[in-house]
């Protein structure tokens, strides 16, 4: 099993005049703390977690910061409707299947207007040509706050540097630049197998994103290595569980010529969806991914199954977070537990929040109770129509 980190290499492009630049410039995975920029004009290039995180970061120092960004970017946040995690409310099956009825255009328009009801992408300077979920989004709460305020601004990709300036390509300059952050992005590798595992533009050939599909026997498994828009550790247990069925001889892995297929099919598939960049080359609907391993492994949960045996389950398992609590209700490494667990969760989300319990009020308990049971009417009406 080699269980991979994402950001063993850096990607640092050559940025025309960049050597004779003399303050102080690099990447991102040097950065220590935001004292070193105190008082200090600072460039970051890149808005992906890592930049928009430090540009936030930066302005309680530095006298200026610029975020220089080629594509812009469509920013998620945190905290979603009615202060809850956001990744609670993307993650479950209910949304997954009003996406996959509605169709990716109209999952976009629908993601793009909660996103810019919050600030004006556009009205930012963020806006990209590409659609919210053609792209492995930007996490980040105190950015708006941030440019509305005027402690960051929002620059293009920059076109060269000279001694103590930078140039954009809209043709703007900015002068007396102290420290340029690239944060630019990771590249991984496998230093330690390079001859089973090639690795070309960022891109590698592994069936189900775990084997290679060219050794003779599967004695060498990758788990982790998917950015999906949720956890990576459910993933990799589900993949952990798999891969061990898999060497026990328990599951078998299809021919080497039907893997090259779906790896063709699969790249094909983010080719169309994604903006091309080496960010996107590993990328996985998190729902999606983690029923195709629990298929695998054996341990999917039946819905429609549930949904005249245990409604109860069935509602929350539709309705709620896809946990990765969800795979142990039945098959191997089945938990008793699982089922509490699960009818739980929500507790156990809003329980640390609660230090000051409020008395809660009948008419809104009882507006509740009745969402509730309309939302167990639509979901045994979907049940019964698609499963």
């Amino acid at each position: 099993l080699y269980q991979i980190n994402h950001h063993p290499g850096i990607i640092f492009p050559s940025l025309a005049g960049i050597e004779k630049f003399k303050g102080q410039y690099f990447h991102s995975r040097d950065y220590k703390n935001p004292e070193s920029f105190t008082g200090k004009r600072v460039i970051i290039i890149g808005i992906g977690n890592s930049g928009s995180d430090l540009a936030v970061e930066v302005i309680h120092t530095a006298k200026q910061v610029f975020l220089s960004t080629r594509r812009g970017a469509w920013i998620f946040n945190r905290v979603g409707d009615y202060g809850y995690p956001f990744d609670v409310l993307l993650t479950s099956r209910f949304q997954y299947f009003m996406k996959k009825i509605c169709g990716q255009s109209l999952a976009n328009t629908f993601l793009e207007k909660k996103m810019n009801q919050r600030f004006d992408h556009e009205m930012f300077g963020l806006k990209p040509k590409h659609r919210a979920l053609s792209q492995q989004p930007t996490i980040n709460d105190d950015l708006p706050n941030c440019i509305i305020s005027g402690l960051v601004k929002v620059k293009t990709n920059v076109k060269e540097f000279t001694e103590t300036a930078a140039i954009f390509e809209d043709g703007s300059k900015e002068d007396d630049i102290d420290a340029v952050i690239f944060a630019t992005g990771y590249s991984f590798a496998f230093p330690f197998v390079e001859d089973s595992v090639k690795v070309v533009k960022n891109k590698i050939s592994l069936y189900k994103k775990v084997f290679p599909p060219n050794l003779e026997k599967p004695t060498l498994a990758i788990i982790g290595l998917i950015q999906p828009l949720g956890a990576i550790m459910p993933i990799s247990e589900l993949q952990g569980r798999w891969v061990t069925q898999v060497f026990k001889g328990i599951k078998t892995l299809p021919s080497q010529n039907e893997m090259i297929k779906e790896i063709a099919k699969v790249r094909e598939d983010m080719a169309k969806r994604y903006v091309d960049s080496q960010r996107h080359t590993i990328q996985g609907d998190y729902i999606d991914t983690m029923d195709e391993l629990a298929d695998l492994v054996g341990v999917r949960p039946n819905l429609l199954s549930l949904a005249f045996t245990d409604p109860k389950l069935a509602l929350q398992l539709f309705w709620g977070p896809c946990t990765p609590i969800q795979y142990r209700l039945q098959g191997p490494g089945k938990w008793n537990g699982a089922r509490k667990a699960i009818l739980t969760t929500e507790d156990r989300i809003r329980k640390p929040l609660m230090t000051r319990v409020i008395e809660s009020n009948n008419s809104t308990t009882s507006t509740i109770t009745m969402a509730r049971f309309m939302l167990a009417v639509a979901f045994f009406a979907i049940m019964i129509t698609y499963f």
